[in-house]
């Protein structure tokens, strides 16, 4: 009987571990499915881009897997039973129970409004590719009316700086204010927040720092000091959250539902039970949790595809590197911002800004998403040795993005 693995979640990381897989894996041994909700591989890390009125690619997952022995499953994941191995989801047809034998989570995150009033009803955000087409369809309704119509980012993490310079670029007819918690780009190095508070006022943006926002209504915010910020269309960055199916499993999750996992991204709980990207609770070399992002998706991904594969196959299973190296912040499509960090996540004195920064994120991101839409690499799926190389680049190629905002 063939070993079925399971992959929940076409994102980066799932996507990038069933590509891997299937490359790696002999189909006459093997079994590989993919359940997701969505047809198309989403560009997370361009949302912004999205909603600000920019059009990216979103290739279908069945062009994506096409020719390389993955089944795709179009369904949204509603249960995990991982004592009885199977997966519960509902589609068109009205769903049922996926059996697994290696089971790998990657169902990411979603934006978490914290529990602030109004934020469910009143608030966008860039999350999803559904959400962010709803922000594009009202900053377009927006840009069509008379008089300065406003736009109020709340989260000064990196998805709200991106949004927020983003949207003032694309859409100079906007009035936009970006909320900052503290102060806005602290864990940047002083010239980094240099750079990022000129480019705010290059673009018109409004920074309010030190300002916790406590309610959203329908055309303004409620901040803690009693302040109101009038706003016609409130974003709301103010954080990820990941899926509570892990949890309801019987998993062992952290606070926030995060699967823990040990070094080899197995489920300290149910060790047939990987998690990989936003989903997984890993510690990194340097002894902290590594964060919610791309280039964690890379890391954790390529270690998990090596624990999948080793017993499988009978090959030692290589520890990969678990780091966090640094942030690359889009600033609209001219400017952008290289911050390196140091073994403990501060930022080093040098950065690197401007256009070039910008061309560098602009590079790293095309790779992503050819990485992404080309899984196996056009390769026969027994030729290891060009592979492994590939997955070096492709590990290299997802080693930028952002972590969770704050």
């Amino acid at each position: 009987m063939k070993h079925r693995v399971v992959v929940l979640g076409a994102g980066y990381a799932g996507a990038y571990v069933a590509g891997t897989l299937a490359r790696r894996l002999s189909p006459a041994d093997t079994e590989i499915t993919v359940v997701n909700a969505e047809p198309d591989f989403v560009q997370r890390l361009r949302l912004h881009q999205l909603a600000a009125g920019q059009e990216i690619e979103a290739p279908k997952l069945a062009d994506v897997f096409a020719g390389t022995g993955i089944r795709l499953r179009l369904a949204r994941v509603t249960a995990v039973d991982p004592e009885r191995r199977v997966v519960a989801v509902a589609d068109a047809a009205g769903g049922g129970e996926i059996e697994y034998d290696t089971l790998v989570h990657a169902l990411g995150s979603h934006g978490a409004d914290h529990g602030v009033p109004g934020v469910a009803e009143h608030a966008f955000d860039v999350a999803g590719r559904p959400s962010a087409l709803r922000l594009r369809e009202r900053l377009d309704s927006l840009s069509r009316r008379d008089g300065g119509r406003s736009v109020l980012v709340v989260g000064d993490g990196l998805t709200g700086i991106e949004t927020a310079t983003e949207i003032a670029e694309s859409r100079p007819g906007l009035s936009v204010t970006l909320v900052a918690r503290g102060e806005l780009g602290a864990p940047l190095s002083a010239g980094a927040r240099g750079h990022l508070h000129r480019a705010c006022e290059r673009m018109g943006i409004t920074v309010w720092e030190h300002t916790t926002v406590e309610a959203v209504e329908a055309a303004r915010v409620l901040c803690a000091d009693g302040t109101a910020l009038a706003s016609d269309a409130t974003v709301w960055a103010g954080g990820f959250a990941v899926s509570p199916i892990a949890a309801a499993g019987g998993l062992e999750v952290t606070e926030n539902g995060r699967i823990v996992v040990d070094r080899m991204m197995r489920s300290v709980s149910h060790p047939n039970v990987y998690a990989v990207g936003d989903s997984a609770y890993a510690i990194g070399d340097n002894g902290r949790p590594l964060p919610m992002s791309c280039a964690s998706a890379g890391y954790t991904g390529r270690q998990a595809v090596d624990a999948i594969v080793g017993p499988l196959t009978g090959r030692k299973i290589a520890n990969t590197r678990l780091e966090y190296v640094g942030n690359h912040i889009s600033l609209g499509r001219r400017d952008g911002i290289l911050q390196m960090v140091d073994d403990e996540g501060q930022a080093k004195p040098k950065y690197v800004g401007g256009r070039k920064a910008a061309r560098i994120k602009a590079g790293i991101l095309r790779m992503s998403l050819w990485a992404t839409s080309h899984p196996t690499f056009g390769l026969p799926k027994r030729k290891h040795r060009l592979a492994d190389a590939q997955d070096a680049s492709a590990e290299k190629a997802v080693a930028w993005s952002r972590p969770q905002p704050h």
